[in-house]
């Protein structure tokens, strides 16, 4: 059986995917902005990350930052290449180490070749379960994956996925600007 880093249920993961698989067809968009990113994604797929590929991490973390009532985060190339210049540098190993970039980042390691971009959005808003907005703290476990997909002030998001040289999934997105600033609310 697959395993993910950390003691997520399968069964709560399984639940996210089904809900947002269930959820996103439904989920429409009207103003402008919309469709000129829509666009803007399309042409990148000429030379980048797929538009399918983009929309996998793209589509559930908006979808996430929507029930809060945040703005979209907006794919951009420059985070996509240095999330994959560090999947790449982690290659070997696969170890759950950040960059210490100026970008937020979460990481995502699962056992195995065939985790999705989806697998990763879904793992990190599980964490939404340990995060108390009343104290804003972390309860029993890290929320802080979480946080950074909905800190308001993040605005941009690349990802990227390497398989590592023991043939799992290494999965790491970048945030800009920054979240999880200490003494600041994420939303």
């Amino acid at each position: 059986m697959a395993t993910i880093k950390g003691s997520l249920s399968y069964g709560l993961l399984g639940t996210f995917l089904l809900l947002s698989s269930t959820l996103l067809p439904t989920l429409t968009c009207s103003d402008s902005s919309h469709e000129l990113q829509t666009a803007q994604i399309a042409r990148r797929s000429l030379g980048g990350t797929p538009a399918n590929v983009i929309q996998q991490y793209l589509a559930p973390h908006n979808l996430i930052r929507a029930q809060l009532g945040l703005r979209p985060l907006s794919w951009s190339d420059e985070l996509a290449s240095f999330a994959e210049s560090w999947g790449n540098q982690r290659r070997r190993d696969c170890a759950l180490i950040h960059s210490n970039s100026n970008y937020g980042e979460n990481i995502f390691w699962g056992s195995g070749k065939n985790w999705q971009p989806s697998d990763a959005v879904a793992a990190w808003a599980a964490e939404k379960q340990y995060y108390d907005p009343q104290r804003n703290q972390c309860l029993e476990r890290d929320c802080l994956h979480y946080t950074q997909m909905v800190w308001r002030q993040s605005l941009r998001v690349g990802c990227a996925k390497v398989i590592c040289g023991r043939g799992d999934t290494y999965i790491t997105c970048d945030y800009d600007p920054h979240g999880n600033v200490i003494g600041q609310r994420p939303f």
